[in-house]
């Protein structure tokens, strides 16, 4: 069902500004490689559900196969394969490089996802 979620809204433009200054300003072996991708799934999940409302399983879910067949395209070099690899745009946001290690980040953003809508629903039941 189509709807706007603006607490949604607002944590995705919050988390898409954490991910630009990832992206621009943080060069370490950390957090621009690991915890980038791990927010990039929560960031996604956040989107979606600015305009969908849906089951938290389903939209988290759809997130992470979402990220898994990215990840498989930079395996096949989907980049170079279509051409645009002159393009930084699509260098950046398609990626150019798999690693298994991205596939556990996407999984632990899907994960953080679970428990925290999770807890946010045992929260709203008890009060």
């Amino acid at each position: 069902m189509l709807t706007f979620n603006k607490n949604y809204f607002i944590l995705t433009l919050f988390i898409f500004v954490i991910e630009v200054i990832i992206a621009l300003y943080i060069k370490d072996t950390f957090i621009r490689p690991y915890l980038g991708d791990v927010l990039v799934v929560i960031l996604l999940y956040c989107f979606i559900k600015s305009f969908i409302k849906s089951r938290v399983a389903i939209v988290a879910l759809f997130v992470l196969l979402f990220s898994f067949t990215i990840e498989t395209l930079q395996y096949f070099n989907i980049v170079e394969r279509l051409g645009l690899e002159q393009y930084k745009i699509a260098r950046i946001i398609i990626g150019t490089s798999f690693s298994w290690i991205d596939l556990i980040c996407y999984t632990i953003g899907y994960i953080l996802i679970v428990i925290i809508e999770k807890r946010k629903t045992i929260g709203l039941t008890i009060n």
